[in-house]
């Protein structure tokens, strides 16, 4: 296959997304909201963290699911439900199964090293020292998105074994107001049902709102696939889906700090989370086909590299963020410290550890095979 036929705009997207996350986990020891939940929680703090990390948080997620939803019926089209799911079950399951034991254990035995070692120790590592909290509780951590792919794939062949179309046809016969205007309205009571900010579904079993949640933006992007045209309809509202994103983050974040117990105030907050979550995640999938689409040296590298990266990040975050802990000094620097070490470290290990290795082709796949690279059957780019 030649390099053209990639679908650069969603290759771009996707390292961008899932690079973000190291911005994002980095942040959250400097989180007010996170501050009595989070391993790596730092004495020094700001409410612009929490403006800045919860607005990314409400669509990093949802424009991955996308995006991976586009690239499974990508695949389907390609080599059919069979062949998607040899193919899922190598680059998804396997990275699961040999990365979360590492992962955990890792994050398991740095929380118990700093328990013991650091003087300004924030409560969830008090708790581990006092004993309180003998061990971490078991979850995916920050795999747990992993577990949900493969959920997805697993209907995507139920689906086509009972050969059931309805969302696929309600998508590609949506127009892009009722699309806009409705969807978010259908995603509000999955976030009703957990709280605010939506948290991470990390627990080792599925639950049911992020399945509903995260599905709708997976299945979405599985129906793009079809209708390839459909962002360019979003274009003309562009301007105003980022701004009014920006209105409905800020009542949000608003709301948050009233702190209202009210059933009516809650639904609210889960109103304005989807809409921003559907509304960034349109704006974005628009502005990537529309500033991203080209092949660019530095993101075609960093595409390649994101996947170890978000693989190993987090257990490097908390190591140099405990370390951080009994430094004094601002969150801005230490926050720039975790990031760039954490993206330094990771990328490096990619290339000298992983590139062209076996894992290297088990995480992107066999050079010229890659699921972004092929035109469609019928001869059509998406």
């Amino acid at each position: 296959m030649i390099e053209n036929d990639r679908v650069h705009y969603l290759d771009n997207l996707r390292a961008l997304a899932l690079l973000a996350g190291v911005l994002f986990h980095a942040a959250l020891a400097y989180s007010p909201l996170m501050h009595n939940f989070w391993l790596t929680a730092d004495r020094d703090k700001s409410v612009w963290v929490d403006v800045a990390a919860w607005f990314l948080h409400l669509f990093r997620m949802p424009l991955f699911f996308a995006i991976a939803g586009f690239f499974a019926a990508r695949l389907v089209n390609q080599r059919g439900v069979g062949g998607m799911l040899n193919n899922r079950m190598a680059r998804v399951l396997l990275p699961l199964v040999l990365f979360w034991p590492l992962v955990t254990a890792a994050i398991g035995w740095l929380a118990k090293r700093a328990a013991s070692t650091v003087r300004n120790a924030p409560p969830l590592l008090e708790l581990l020292r006092q004993n309180d909290l003998p061990s971490l509780p078991l979850s995916l951590a920050h795999l747990w998105f992993l577990g949900y792919l493969l959920l997805f794939y697993l209907l995507i062949w139920i689906a086509a074994t009972a050969e059931w179309r309805v969302a696929a046809s309600w998508t590609l016969a949506a127009t892009p107001a009722r699309l806009l205007g409705l969807a978010p309205l259908l995603l509000a009571p999955a976030l009703a049902s957990v709280s605010a900010p939506t948290p991470a579904p990390e627990g080792p079993l599925p639950q049911l709102w992020a399945v509903v949640f995260y599905g709708v933006f997976f299945f979405f992007g599985y129906a793009l696939h079809w209708r390839p045209l459909l962002l360019s309809q979003f274009r003309p509202l562009s301007a105003a889906l980022g701004i009014a994103s920006l209105a409905a983050h800020t009542a949000f974040l608003w709301l948050l700090k009233v702190q209202s117990r009210h059933t009516g105030a809650h639904l609210l907050e889960a109103v304005l989370q989807a809409y921003v979550s559907v509304w960034m995640t349109v704006w974005c999938l628009q502005a990537g086909q529309a500033w991203l689409n080209a092949r660019l040296g530095w993101l075609r590298y960093l595409s390649d590299g994101s996947y170890w990266t978000y693989l190993v990040h987090l257990p490097v975050v908390f190591a140099i963020q405990f370390q951080l802990l009994d430094w004094d000094a601002g969150w801005p620097i230490k926050w720039a410290i975790s990031v760039l070490v954490t993206l330094t470290a990771c990328l490096a290990s990619y290339h000298f550890a992983v590139r062209g290795t076996a894992l290297g082709r088990v995480l992107n796949g066999r050079p010229g095979r890659r699921e972004g690279m092929a035109v469609t059957s019928q001869g059509r780019r998406s």
